[in-house]
């Protein structure tokens, strides 16, 4: 009788746990990596404790050998230059990336939107608590701004709680 109520517990708190999905992460259709690899700036992102207070963020992207992308993030925090490596693999679905930075867990990396030039990018995750507005350059323009908003709110993304990242 116990052991039927611990399951019967267990699974009601299982069942408490899942989180519904109120974004559209459908990440875009294709990439071609070897074009997405190299630096980009981030211009701004969704708070989250492991870049809280960061500024002048940036992120470097480089194949390794054995096919895993190395991950360098990088920027200043409290006036102290910050670093975190991690590492990316390839799944089935193309634009979307596993990337860790702690061991064996790893999150989703799903381009939502890319620039034909491959000069900024639309990021999101697995869940709706992560975005970020990624660019080759410290700035965007007020046009480019505009387009990658108006994507991430046709996609259901609370774009107020943008944090515009000094560079």
């Amino acid at each position: 009788m116990k052991i039927r109520i611990c399951i019967l517990f267990m699974l009601g708190m299982l069942a408490g746990c899942t989180e519904t999905l109120t974004v559209d992460n459908t990440p875009i259709e294709s990439i071609e990596l070897n074009r997405y690899l190299g630096d980009w700036y981030e211009i701004a992102r969704f708070d989250h404790r492991f870049e809280r207070g960061m500024e002048q963020t940036r992120a470097n992207y480089s194949m390794q050998e054995d096919g895993t992308i190395a991950v360098l993030n990088s920027g200043i925090k409290d006036g102290k230059p910050k670093t975190a490596k991690g590492k990316a693999k390839l799944t089935d679905t193309p634009a979307l990336l596993r990337v860790s930075f702690f061991g064996p867990f790893y999150g989703d990396y799903r381009v939502l939107l890319l620039d034909s030039a491959y000069q900024w990018s639309l990021v999101g995750s697995g869940s709706d608590d992560y975005l970020w507005i990624l660019s080759r350059t410290p700035q965007i323009s007020a046009e480019v701004k505009a387009k990658i908003l108006n994507e991430a709110k046709r996609r259901h993304y609370n774009t107020d709680n943008l944090i515009w990242v000094k560079q």
